[in-house]
Protein backbone atom coordinates (compact mmCIF):
# COMPACT_ATOMS: atom_id res chain seq x y z
CA UNK A 1 0.00 0.00 0.00
CA UNK A 2 1.91 3.05 -1.25
CA UNK A 3 1.16 6.60 -0.17
CA UNK A 4 2.38 9.55 -2.18
CA UNK A 5 4.45 12.27 -0.53
CA UNK A 6 1.87 15.08 -0.97
CA UNK A 7 -0.90 12.98 0.61
CA UNK A 8 1.37 11.97 3.50
CA UNK A 9 2.32 15.58 4.17
CA UNK A 10 -1.36 16.49 4.60
CA UNK A 11 -1.89 13.73 7.14
CA UNK A 12 1.42 14.27 8.93
CA UNK A 13 2.54 17.92 8.65
CA UNK A 14 6.26 18.40 8.94
CA UNK A 15 7.14 14.78 8.24
CA UNK A 16 8.65 13.37 5.07
CA UNK A 17 7.45 10.06 3.68
CA UNK A 18 10.33 7.60 3.42
CA UNK A 19 10.71 5.68 0.23
CA UNK A 20 8.98 2.34 -0.09
CA UNK A 21 5.80 1.02 1.42
CA UNK A 22 4.33 1.83 4.83
CA UNK A 23 4.28 -0.98 7.35
CA UNK A 24 1.01 -2.21 8.77
CA UNK A 25 1.99 -0.86 12.18
CA UNK A 26 2.58 2.63 10.82
CA UNK A 27 -0.69 2.53 8.89
CA UNK A 28 -2.50 1.56 12.08
CA UNK A 29 -0.79 4.34 14.07
CA UNK A 30 -1.83 6.96 11.57
CA UNK A 31 -5.43 5.82 11.15
CA UNK A 32 -6.72 8.57 13.44
CA UNK A 33 -4.74 11.18 11.55
CA UNK A 34 -6.27 10.09 8.26
CA UNK A 35 -9.76 10.13 9.77
CA UNK A 36 -9.17 13.63 11.12
CA UNK A 37 -8.05 14.85 7.72
CA UNK A 38 -11.13 13.43 6.05
CA UNK A 39 -13.35 15.10 8.66
CA UNK A 40 -11.77 18.44 7.82
CA UNK A 41 -10.08 18.84 11.20
CA UNK A 42 -6.51 19.05 9.91
CA UNK A 43 -7.26 19.96 6.32
CA UNK A 44 -7.78 23.58 5.37
CA UNK A 45 -11.49 23.65 4.52
CA UNK A 46 -12.11 27.36 4.58
CA UNK A 47 -14.88 28.60 6.86
CA UNK A 48 -16.15 25.18 7.91
CA UNK A 49 -15.74 24.75 11.69
CA UNK A 50 -13.21 22.17 12.83
CA UNK A 51 -15.72 20.66 15.25
CA UNK A 52 -19.48 20.56 15.15
CA UNK A 53 -21.20 22.51 17.91
CA UNK A 54 -24.64 21.54 19.17
CA UNK A 55 -25.40 25.24 19.43
CA UNK A 56 -24.69 25.59 15.71
CA UNK A 57 -27.08 22.76 14.89
CA UNK A 58 -29.78 24.10 17.17
CA UNK A 59 -29.69 27.48 15.44
CA UNK A 60 -30.32 26.03 12.00
CA UNK A 61 -33.71 26.28 10.29
CA UNK A 62 -34.92 24.30 7.33
CA UNK A 63 -35.06 26.08 3.96
CA UNK A 64 -36.79 23.22 2.19
CA UNK A 65 -39.95 25.08 1.20
CA UNK A 66 -38.60 28.62 1.07
CA UNK A 67 -40.15 30.51 -1.88
CA UNK A 68 -37.99 31.51 -4.80
CA UNK A 69 -37.66 35.01 -6.17
CA UNK A 70 -37.86 35.79 -9.89
CA UNK A 71 -34.16 35.11 -10.36
CA UNK A 72 -34.61 31.58 -9.02
CA UNK A 73 -32.73 32.14 -5.77
CA UNK A 74 -34.14 31.30 -2.36
CA UNK A 75 -35.04 34.34 -0.29
CA UNK A 76 -33.18 34.53 2.99
CA UNK A 77 -35.04 34.37 6.25
CA UNK A 78 -33.80 37.79 7.32
CA UNK A 79 -34.02 39.37 10.75
CA UNK A 80 -37.84 39.46 10.76
CA UNK A 81 -38.34 35.75 10.36
CA UNK A 82 -41.15 35.68 12.92
CA UNK A 83 -43.41 37.45 10.46
CA UNK A 84 -41.87 36.36 7.17
CA UNK A 85 -40.87 32.77 7.95
CA UNK A 86 -43.10 29.76 7.65
CA UNK A 87 -45.50 29.30 10.58
CA UNK A 88 -44.93 26.52 13.08
CA UNK A 89 -47.20 23.53 12.43
CA UNK A 90 -49.80 23.50 15.20
CA UNK A 91 -50.14 19.70 15.54
CA UNK A 92 -46.40 19.26 16.13
CA UNK A 93 -46.36 21.99 18.74
CA UNK A 94 -49.39 20.42 20.40
CA UNK A 95 -47.46 17.21 20.96
CA UNK A 96 -44.55 19.15 22.42
CA UNK A 97 -46.66 21.15 24.90
CA UNK A 98 -49.25 18.50 25.72
CA UNK A 99 -52.87 18.11 24.61
CA UNK A 100 -54.34 21.41 23.53
CA UNK A 101 -57.29 22.00 21.27
CA UNK A 102 -56.52 23.30 17.80
CA UNK A 103 -58.93 25.18 15.54
CA UNK A 104 -60.02 22.92 12.73
CA UNK A 105 -60.73 23.94 9.17
CA UNK A 106 -64.07 23.20 7.54
CA UNK A 107 -62.98 20.66 4.96
CA UNK A 108 -60.22 18.25 5.86
CA UNK A 109 -59.60 18.50 9.60
CA UNK A 110 -56.29 20.33 9.20
CA UNK A 111 -55.58 23.43 11.30
CA UNK A 112 -57.65 26.42 10.32
CA UNK A 113 -56.17 29.06 8.08
CA UNK A 114 -53.04 28.62 5.98
CA UNK A 115 -50.85 27.14 8.72
CA UNK A 116 -50.11 24.01 6.66
CA UNK A 117 -49.43 25.69 3.31
CA UNK A 118 -45.75 26.09 4.16
CA UNK A 119 -45.50 22.28 4.35
CA UNK A 120 -47.26 21.60 1.06
CA UNK A 121 -45.47 20.94 -2.19
CA UNK A 122 -48.55 22.30 -3.95
CA UNK A 123 -50.16 24.80 -1.52
CA UNK A 124 -53.42 25.00 -3.43
CA UNK A 125 -54.07 21.25 -3.54
CA UNK A 126 -56.16 20.13 -0.55
CA UNK A 127 -58.77 17.81 -2.00
CA UNK A 128 -56.36 14.88 -2.03
CA UNK A 129 -55.66 14.96 1.73
CA UNK A 130 -55.88 11.66 3.61
CA UNK A 131 -55.85 10.88 7.31
CA UNK A 132 -54.16 7.65 8.36
CA UNK A 133 -54.23 6.17 11.84
CA UNK A 134 -51.03 5.28 13.71
CA UNK A 135 -49.72 1.85 12.77
CA UNK A 136 -51.57 1.72 9.44
CA UNK A 137 -49.87 1.32 6.07
CA UNK A 138 -49.97 4.17 3.58
CA UNK A 139 -48.79 1.64 1.00
CA UNK A 140 -46.96 -1.66 1.16
CA UNK A 141 -43.99 -3.07 -0.70
CA UNK A 142 -45.03 -4.11 -4.20
CA UNK A 143 -48.33 -2.21 -4.18
CA UNK A 144 -49.42 -0.16 -7.21
CA UNK A 145 -48.63 3.52 -6.70
CA UNK A 146 -51.09 6.20 -7.74
CA UNK A 147 -49.42 9.44 -6.71
CA UNK A 148 -46.70 11.28 -4.83
CA UNK A 149 -47.20 11.65 -1.08
CA UNK A 150 -46.59 14.96 0.69
CA UNK A 151 -46.64 14.61 4.49
CA UNK A 152 -48.46 17.49 6.21
CA UNK A 153 -48.52 16.27 9.80
CA UNK A 154 -47.22 13.28 11.75
CA UNK A 155 -44.39 10.78 11.32
CA UNK A 156 -43.98 8.09 8.66
CA UNK A 157 -41.41 5.28 8.42
CA UNK A 158 -40.25 4.10 5.01
CA UNK A 159 -39.05 0.50 5.00
CA UNK A 160 -37.98 -2.44 2.87
CA UNK A 161 -38.65 -6.12 3.57
CA UNK A 162 -36.61 -9.26 2.99
CA UNK A 163 -38.18 -12.57 2.04
CA UNK A 164 -37.96 -13.90 5.59
CA UNK A 165 -39.80 -10.87 6.98
CA UNK A 166 -36.84 -8.89 8.30
CA UNK A 167 -37.40 -5.15 8.00
CA UNK A 168 -35.03 -2.27 7.38
CA UNK A 169 -36.30 1.25 8.03
CA UNK A 170 -34.58 3.39 5.43
CA UNK A 171 -35.94 6.79 6.44
CA UNK A 172 -38.20 8.63 8.85
CA UNK A 173 -40.37 11.21 7.06
CA UNK A 174 -41.28 14.40 8.92
CA UNK A 175 -43.84 17.10 8.02
CA UNK A 176 -43.02 18.72 4.70
CA UNK A 177 -41.36 15.58 3.34
CA UNK A 178 -42.17 14.09 -0.06
CA UNK A 179 -42.09 10.36 -0.71
CA UNK A 180 -43.62 7.74 -2.97
CA UNK A 181 -41.87 8.86 -6.17
CA UNK A 182 -41.13 5.60 -7.96
CA UNK A 183 -39.42 5.30 -11.31
CA UNK A 184 -40.01 1.57 -11.67
CA UNK A 185 -41.52 0.64 -15.03
CA UNK A 186 -43.55 -2.07 -13.30
CA UNK A 187 -45.74 0.54 -11.62
CA UNK A 188 -45.15 -1.11 -8.23
CA UNK A 189 -43.66 0.34 -5.07
CA UNK A 190 -40.15 -0.71 -4.07
CA UNK A 191 -40.57 0.21 -0.40
CA UNK A 192 -43.43 0.55 2.06
CA UNK A 193 -44.67 3.42 4.23
CA UNK A 194 -46.15 3.06 7.71
CA UNK A 195 -47.69 5.78 9.87
CA UNK A 196 -45.94 6.03 13.24
CA UNK A 197 -48.50 8.55 14.48
CA UNK A 198 -51.82 9.75 13.15
CA UNK A 199 -50.80 11.46 9.93
CA UNK A 200 -52.24 13.85 7.40
CA UNK A 201 -50.85 13.28 3.93
CA UNK A 202 -51.63 14.86 0.57
CA UNK A 203 -51.58 12.35 -2.30
CA UNK A 204 -50.75 14.24 -5.49
CA UNK A 205 -51.65 12.42 -8.73
CA UNK A 206 -48.75 12.02 -11.14
CA UNK A 207 -50.54 14.02 -13.85
CA UNK A 208 -51.16 16.96 -11.51
CA UNK A 209 -47.55 16.99 -10.33
CA UNK A 210 -46.20 16.77 -13.89
CA UNK A 211 -48.34 19.72 -14.98
CA UNK A 212 -47.14 21.84 -12.06
CA UNK A 213 -43.50 20.92 -12.70
CA UNK A 214 -43.86 22.18 -16.27
CA UNK A 215 -45.66 25.39 -15.42
CA UNK A 216 -44.25 26.33 -11.98
CA UNK A 217 -40.46 26.47 -11.61
CA UNK A 218 -40.83 27.06 -7.87
CA UNK A 219 -42.45 23.65 -7.41
CA UNK A 220 -39.64 21.97 -9.38
CA UNK A 221 -37.00 23.72 -7.26
CA UNK A 222 -38.72 22.63 -4.05
CA UNK A 223 -38.89 19.06 -5.23
CA UNK A 224 -35.21 19.06 -6.19
CA UNK A 225 -34.24 20.36 -2.75
CA UNK A 226 -36.33 17.64 -1.11
CA UNK A 227 -34.77 14.88 -3.22
CA UNK A 228 -31.28 16.25 -2.59
CA UNK A 229 -31.85 16.18 1.17
CA UNK A 230 -33.25 12.65 1.00
CA UNK A 231 -30.16 11.50 -0.89
CA UNK A 232 -27.89 13.05 1.76
CA UNK A 233 -29.85 11.26 4.48
CA UNK A 234 -29.62 7.97 2.59
CA UNK A 235 -25.84 8.32 2.22
CA UNK A 236 -25.48 9.08 5.92
CA UNK A 237 -27.64 6.09 6.90
CA UNK A 238 -25.56 3.84 4.66
CA UNK A 239 -22.41 5.14 6.32
CA UNK A 240 -23.87 4.43 9.76
CA UNK A 241 -24.87 0.85 9.00
CA UNK A 242 -21.65 0.13 7.14
CA UNK A 243 -19.01 1.86 9.29
CA UNK A 244 -20.30 3.21 12.61
CA UNK A 245 -20.47 1.04 15.71
CA UNK A 246 -23.72 0.50 17.63
CA UNK A 247 -23.16 3.40 20.01
CA UNK A 248 -22.38 5.81 17.16
CA UNK A 249 -25.33 4.63 15.06
CA UNK A 250 -27.89 5.27 17.79
CA UNK A 251 -26.36 8.60 18.80
CA UNK A 252 -26.28 9.73 15.17
CA UNK A 253 -29.92 8.74 14.59
CA UNK A 254 -31.07 10.52 17.75
CA UNK A 255 -29.12 13.63 16.81
CA UNK A 256 -30.45 13.60 13.24
CA UNK A 257 -34.08 13.33 14.31
CA UNK A 258 -33.67 15.98 16.98
CA UNK A 259 -32.06 18.45 14.58
CA UNK A 260 -34.63 17.82 11.85
CA UNK A 261 -37.50 18.23 14.32
CA UNK A 262 -36.01 21.36 15.83
CA UNK A 263 -36.30 23.14 12.48
CA UNK A 264 -40.08 22.75 12.79
CA UNK A 265 -40.13 25.04 15.85
CA UNK A 266 -36.89 27.12 15.81
CA UNK A 267 -37.96 29.24 18.81
CA UNK A 268 -38.07 26.28 21.21
CA UNK A 269 -34.91 25.96 23.31
CA UNK A 270 -35.90 22.94 25.40
CA UNK A 271 -33.71 19.91 24.68
CA UNK A 272 -36.69 17.58 24.86
CA UNK A 273 -39.05 16.29 22.20
CA UNK A 274 -41.76 13.79 21.44
CA UNK A 275 -40.15 10.86 19.61
CA UNK A 276 -42.82 8.41 18.39
CA UNK A 277 -40.39 5.49 18.07
CA UNK A 278 -39.96 2.25 19.94
CA UNK A 279 -36.66 0.52 20.51
CA UNK A 280 -37.71 -1.88 17.75
CA UNK A 281 -37.99 1.04 15.33
CA UNK A 282 -34.53 2.23 16.32
CA UNK A 283 -33.17 -1.28 15.82
CA UNK A 284 -34.76 -1.61 12.37
CA UNK A 285 -33.28 1.77 11.38
CA UNK A 286 -29.76 1.03 12.64
CA UNK A 287 -29.49 -2.70 11.87
CA UNK A 288 -29.31 -3.67 15.56
CA UNK A 289 -31.28 -6.05 17.71
CA UNK A 290 -33.76 -4.89 20.34
CA UNK A 291 -31.46 -6.13 23.09
CA UNK A 292 -28.48 -4.22 21.70
CA UNK A 293 -30.49 -1.00 21.34
CA UNK A 294 -31.73 -1.32 24.92
CA UNK A 295 -28.19 -1.81 26.21
CA UNK A 296 -26.82 1.22 24.35
CA UNK A 297 -29.67 3.49 25.48
CA UNK A 298 -29.19 2.44 29.09
CA UNK A 299 -25.47 3.18 28.82
CA UNK A 300 -26.08 6.62 27.30
CA UNK A 301 -28.55 7.38 30.08
CA UNK A 302 -26.10 6.32 32.81
CA UNK A 303 -23.41 8.49 31.22
CA UNK A 304 -25.78 11.48 31.26
CA UNK A 305 -25.97 11.90 27.48
CA UNK A 306 -29.60 11.19 26.55
CA UNK A 307 -32.72 9.79 28.16
CA UNK A 308 -35.42 8.02 26.13
CA UNK A 309 -38.48 6.87 28.02
CA UNK A 310 -42.13 6.43 26.98
CA UNK A 311 -41.50 8.07 23.61
CA UNK A 312 -40.01 11.19 25.17
CA UNK A 313 -36.45 12.04 24.21
CA UNK A 314 -34.43 14.31 26.46
CA UNK A 315 -30.94 15.50 25.54
CA UNK A 316 -29.01 15.62 28.80
CA UNK A 317 -25.61 16.61 27.41
CA UNK A 318 -25.93 17.98 23.85
CA UNK A 319 -22.22 18.43 23.18
CA UNK A 320 -21.38 14.91 24.33
CA UNK A 321 -24.11 13.56 22.05
CA UNK A 322 -22.51 15.33 19.10
CA UNK A 323 -19.15 13.86 20.12
CA UNK A 324 -20.49 10.32 20.42
CA UNK A 325 -22.23 10.57 17.05
CA UNK A 326 -19.04 11.83 15.41
CA UNK A 327 -20.99 13.84 12.87
CA UNK A 328 -19.22 16.06 10.37
CA UNK A 329 -20.49 19.65 10.07
CA UNK A 330 -21.30 19.41 6.36
CA UNK A 331 -23.12 16.11 6.81
CA UNK A 332 -25.29 17.58 9.56
CA UNK A 333 -26.18 20.62 7.48
CA UNK A 334 -27.29 18.31 4.66
CA UNK A 335 -30.00 16.87 6.95
CA UNK A 336 -31.81 20.19 6.65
Amino acid sequence: MGVSAPAWSVLNPGKILPEGRLSRARIHRNRNARSAAVMGVRCNVGAVPASLSFRTLRAQTSDEWRPLDRKGEARAHGPERKSAGRPTPAPIMARMKGPTEQPVGPSNGSPAGDSTDALRLLPGVRGADRKVEAGQELFGVGAPFDGVHNLIDGWVALYTLLEDGRRQIVQFVLPGGVFGMFGASSGRTTYGAQALTEVLVCVIPQAVLSANLRDTPDVAARLVRSLSRDRALAFDHLTSVGRRNARERIACLILELFVRCRTQWPGNRIEEMYLPLTQEHIGDATGLTFVHVNRVLRTLRKEGVVEFHHRRLRILDPDRLVGVAGVDHNAAMAWL
